[in-house]
């Protein structure tokens, strides 16, 4: 006889696993699309649309399932808030930076023939990629956090945080390379666009700029309530 408690861990883990896959899923066709469309330049100047257009349906067709994160900063920040388990937080993580890689080989050998890819130079930058990144973060949390948490049947949410990667890009790609994502860092850094060394440009303020959207949602949501 199948005790209840054995039956709900089952029900638990079934749960998480399809909630980590639908996670890989959209992370997957994220970062291959950036890679394809950006990196390998087969999109040209049209990049940043094919990006937002790609995250935007994604957030759609799993958004149900998961939440569609696709982002190991905005699990973070969301586990942080409470709206994401301690169960399903390193299963949505490890979903995201795996299939961040896998997303950037796939480009990288399989629909670009392993075109010859030269890392980004940042330079004397620094600053600039430091503000860019945290700062696009941060929009990008602020966005997801007050049209996908706080409004309930709002139908246009996808919409909304796929522009707001497209405007990241296009404000920034050339600054920073408008990564806003830690699983979007990894797959720069399998496919050589980003050395391993100027990784901490993008990782720390994107964790910084995700956390602080949490804490400034809180206030502004705290204003509006008063």
């Amino acid at each position: 006889m199948v005790k209840l408690g054995s039956l709900q861990d089952c029900i638990m883990t079934s749960t998480t696993t399809a909630k980590g896959l639908a996670e890989f899923i959209g992370t997957l066709f994220l970062t291959l699309t950036i890679f394809t469309a950006a990196v390998a330049g087969s999109a040209g100047s049209f990049a940043p649309v094919a990006i937002g257009m790609m995250l935007m349906v994604m957030v759609y067709a799993v958004g149900h399932i998961s939440g569609a994160h696709f982002n190991p900063a905005v699990t973070i920040a969301l586990f942080i808030k409470g709206d994401c388990s301690k169960d399903d937080a390193p299963v949505y993580i490890g979903a995201q930076v795996v299939a961040g890689v896998v997303g950037g080989l796939l480009g990288l050998h399989v629909l670009t023939g392993a075109p010859e890819i030269t890392a980004q130079d940042f330079g004397d930058t620094t600053v600039a990629v430091l503000a860019a990144e945290l700062l696009f973060t941060f929009a990008l949390m602020y966005v997801i956090l007050n049209v996908a948490t706080e409004q309930d049947g709002n139908p246009f949410y996808g919409a909304a945080i796929g522009f707001t990667v497209m405007a990241g890009a296009f404000t920034v790609g050339a600054i920073s390379l408008g990564s806003f994502n830690p699983a979007v860092t990894g797959m720069l850094m399998v496919t050589g666009k980003m050395a391993i060394a100027d990784c901490w440009m993008h990782l720390l303020p994107q964790v910084v700029g995700a956390v602080a959207a949490v804490y400034a949602h809180s206030a502004t949501m705290a204003t509006s309530e008063a």
